[in-house]
């Protein structure tokens, strides 16, 4: 079971039911925050919506092709990162995440992304992971650009948004690049 003491203020723990109903209402109380760049946001309804997320979530990791951890400050709840599929055949992953609005310019996300690129490069053996970020994000553009990745390109109109399409720049990390980088 995957679970990281990131710091003296951050975990991270495999997303599981029994934390369901407090995702759900950071989800709920965060919709405009989250919602803005998170196409998945207003389809999140209820909490039977957020176990149906943390059990596909459950399968991935049970299939050794990625998951989802929730992030903890301090014991409280504050969002989710995760590794979406692997592609064997380039032996590559992407990360994406999430973080209630209260906890955002904490340094919080960084540190988690750390973590995950090094277990992508450490445990599961890839060779590059992949950020994906809407062009007008800043805030969230900043992470990969703060760990060293290379903007590599920009999908257009790469996202369906409740605003409508939004481009999306792409980011990756080769692991020669991170060797020797924040690996604690």
């Amino acid at each position: 079971m995957f679970k990281n003491i990131v710091d003296n203020n951050i975990e991270l723990r495999l997303v599981d039911i029994h934390h369901a109903e407090e995702m759900f209402k950071s989800i709920d109380s965060n919709r405009e925050h989250l919602g803005k760049y998170l196409p998945w946001v207003y389809s999140t309804k209820t909490v039977d919506d957020t176990i149906s997320f943390i059990r596909d979530s459950k399968k991935r990791y049970a299939a050794n092709n990625g998951f989802d951890a929730s992030i903890w400050y301090k014991g409280k709840f504050a969002g989710v990162i995760g590794f979406h599929g692997i592609n064997p055949s380039i032996k590559e992953i992407s990360i994406g995440y999430w973080l209630d609005e209260r906890y955002v310019g904490k340094g919080i996300m960084t540190k988690a992304c750390i973590e995950f690129i090094n277990y992508a490069f450490n445990i599961y053996n890839l060779n590059r992971v992949e950020i994906r970020c809407a062009e007008d994000n800043y805030k969230s553009r900043a992470i990969p650009e703060r760990l060293g990745f290379t903007k590599e390109g920009i999908i257009r109109d790469g996202e369906l948004l409740k605003a409508g399409y939004t481009n999306c720049v792409i980011y990756g990390l080769l692991r020669k690049e991170w060797n020797g980088k924040f690996n604690g």
